[in-house]
């Protein structure tokens, strides 16, 4: 089983991300994770430092998906 994270909590939401379709592109100090429609990229914390870092993290997912469902396609 692959870590993308050292936190456990972003680790789960990674896996279930990319059971929906989602792709991950490791980089040098941190991940990317793509959705399934290729618009934009959220950075994934390898070493996350703040308690808050979770948090974060998913609300950068959902302000994603939120735009992408927002912007029509051309």
């Amino acid at each position: 089983m692959r870590r993308y994270s050292s936190s456990k909590d972003i680790n789960l939401l990674i896996r279930s991300l990319l059971a929906e379709g989602w792709s991950y592109q490791s980089g040098r100090s941190h991940g990317r994770i793509r959705p399934p429609e290729g618009r934009g990229f959220v950075s994934v914390p390898c070493t996350p430092s703040d308690y808050r870092a979770f948090d974060n993290f998913l609300h950068a997912v959902r302000r994603l998906v939120s735009t992408i469902h927002c912007v029509p396609d051309t």
